[in-house]
């Protein structure tokens, strides 16, 4: 089974180099994508030096800041390429655990997308601000009713798409873009059929770095 996991990066330098440590010292065929979108901090440049001294760390650079959605699309269309079973996405400010990691491949044994959830029994947001946590909660609410989805965390950018799930919808037809596009993928998924499920997270508030939602 090969297992991609695919991070956006903008301004990471200080949570790259643990973040992959982590991610890659789990107990799985896992390889790294790194999409970066030009970071003026040296993101880029430092993902190529660890990428210089591991294989399984791959580097996709892009000459702008394009958003999420469109880097999440490349990095799907690179993990597809080199015949990926599984492609996870996260966070690169370890909002995400990488604990969490075996718990949602365990979970896409039976499910063909998995999302890592802040809204099921078990789950929670920590350190987050009021406003964010507000922001999440109605963006969730909105999604969840106007598009009759069965998750309840439509926003969570921690998942695992199983290679099938990718190749089954027409990716270059999403419009997408930010955490919208994260909604949209999921409506898009759930219309043809595939199984969606959740297992809960503590979504950790980053220590280091800027957010980048607006």
């Amino acid at each position: 089974m090969k297992i991609f996991v695919v991070i956006a990066t903008y301004n990471e330098k200080e949570n790259l180099a643990l973040l992959t440590e982590k991610v890659l010292g789990l107990p799985f065929p896992i390889e790294i994508v790194i999409i970066d979108d030009n970071s003026p901090d040296g993101t880029g440049r430092l993902a190529d030096e660890l990428s210089a001294k591991n294989p399984r760390l791959h580097v996709l650079h892009r000459n702008g800041k394009f958003g999420l959605g469109t880097a999440y699309i490349a990095g799907f269309k690179y993990a597809l390429a080199r015949d990926a079973d599984l492609v996870l996405t996260m966070d690169a400010d370890f909002s995400h655990s990488p604990l969490y990691i075996p718990a949602i491949i365990d979970a896409a044994r039976v499910l063909d997308l998995v999302i890592g959830s802040k809204y099921v029994k078990g789950g929670a947001m920590v350190n987050s601000p009021l406003y964010r946590r507000i922001l999440s909660k109605c963006a969730n609410r909105f999604a969840k009713t106007a598009l009759r989805l069965k998750v309840n965390d439509c926003t969570a950018g921690f998942r695992c798409y199983k290679a099938v799930v990718l190749r089954g919808i027409n990716l270059d037809a999403i419009f997408s873009d930010g955490y919208s596009f994260l909604i949209e993928i999921a409506y898009r998924i759930q219309a043809r059929g595939f199984s969606v499920g959740e297992i809960p997270i503590q979504f950790v508030d980053r220590r280091f770095g800027i957010s980048k939602i607006s």
